[in-house]
């Protein structure tokens, strides 16, 4: 039905959205090898983004965003919690979660 739910109870959708991200405080270790920024050398405090195409992404601290080829999106609806709140730009996200 498609007034089921009010509007403000509803969810965006995943083609409404660009990705989902979480924190990522300890070391990335991904097939036994510790993740480290290709421009700084930052190993924690990561910020892990799911894109709407299922590609992860790193973020260190420095703002240094780099794809990484060995984790999914399995693995990270494994590892995230439930999405707790929806931000209209990147930045507010990243302020969420103390970037």
């Amino acid at each position: 039905m498609p007034d089921f739910l009010p509007p403000e109870l509803r969810v965006p959708s995943c083609q409404e959205v660009a990705g989902v991200m979480m924190r990522w405080l300890q070391p990335l270790v991904v097939d036994g090898e510790v993740r480290t920024c290709p421009e700084c050398g930052a190993y924690r405090d990561w910020i892990v983004f799911c894109t709407r195409d299922d590609s992860i992404w790193l973020r260190c601290r420095a703002g240094h965003e780099t794809k990484e080829p060995g984790l999914d999106a399995v693995w990270f609806n494994r590892h995230s919690g439930p999405v707790d709140q929806f931000h209209s730009t990147l930045e507010e996200g990243l302020r969420h979660l103390g970037h």
